[in-house]
């Protein structure tokens, strides 16, 4: 049986599909040591390599899925590589053999909070693809105070400069002097889209963080910088959240770094030493 070369190499977790077809574009993956080509189909004997490097893919047996959940501080990038030598997010992660994390959506660098990770290309186009309409749950503080016009505006829709955009809900959550906090939700994910919706406004967000993707919501006691994963009971309810079947059957062997993830239960000093003891989304 055969199938699409970028299906492939999305499952693997090397990127989206759409991601791949970039790659096969670019000339960067290579098939039987012939580049490919979009279009190409591959079957088990196959061989593949991206950049000229074989993938150490066992079998076409796929994976088991997995979908870690991180709390980014600020200060990372959601990116693989950074030219200036800036942290970023995967820096922290376990290791994997024949595939790597794919993160569902981006958080900016000054952006702190829930960030899904996933060894399956598949699932974490899935989970972006517009049409899907997750929502994404922000803490937001901002300088002074939103007006009900501002809210009614917000909440209405701001003309941005890449077309309108607008909160599905907006709740008070406290505050102290000057600064107020706001829990906003949007189903969409565009760059920077809730701090651009506050300056369209005249007002500046201070601190921004997420707290919810979907079904799944940020633990009080995940610390800024550690991650854990999801348990089986709770990544299927994420699945069924956008009717995505999980075709995925064990693999013998991961990893001695990689088995690290599987215990949430070790203590944070062992898992990322550097990373900070205190809850950093409270407030």
């Amino acid at each position: 049986m055969d199938e699409k070369l970028q299906k492939v190499l999305a499952r693997f977790g090397l990127g989206s599909r759409r991601l791949m077809e970039q790659w096969i574009t670019a000339g960067r993956i290579q098939v039987n040591g012939q580049v490919a080509k979009l279009g190409d189909r591959v079957t088990p004997q196959d061989k593949i390599s991206v950049d000229g490097e074989a993938l150490r893919i066992p079998s076409w047996v796929r994976p088991r899925l997995r979908v870690l959940r991180y709390h980014k501080p600020a200060g990372e990038l959601t990116t693989r590589n950074d030219p200036d030598g800036r942290p970023t997010v995967f820096d922290r992660l376990p290791k994997l053999r024949g595939s790597r994390w794919v993160a569902v959506g981006r958080l900016d660098y000054n952006t702190e909070g829930l960030l899904l990770l996933t060894n399956d290309g598949d699932l974490a186009n899935a989970l972006m693809h517009p049409r899907a309409g997750i929502e994404r749950e922000y803490a937001v503080r901002i300088l002074g105070v939103l007006s009900n016009e501002q809210q009614i505006q917000l909440l209405k829709g701001v003309a941005l400069e890449d077309g309108e955009a607008r909160f599905l809900k907006i709740e008070e959550a406290g505050g102290e002097g000057a600064n107020h906090w706001y829990h906003v939700t949007l189903a969409e994910g565009r760059n920077r889209e809730v701090r651009r919706l506050f300056e369209a406004l005249g007002l500046a967000v201070s601190r921004l963080i997420r707290v919810r993707y979907g079904v799944v919501e940020m633990p009080r006691l995940l610390k800024n910088g550690y991650f854990d994963e999801l348990p089986d009971e709770e990544r299927d309810i994420l699945l069924a959240s956008v009717n995505w079947v999980n075709p995925a059957r064990p693999i013998a062997e991961y990893g001695v770094a990689d088995s690290k993830s599987h215990n949430s239960n070790r203590s944070s000093s062992e898992r990322h030493p550097g990373a900070s003891r205190s809850s950093r989304y409270k407030f």
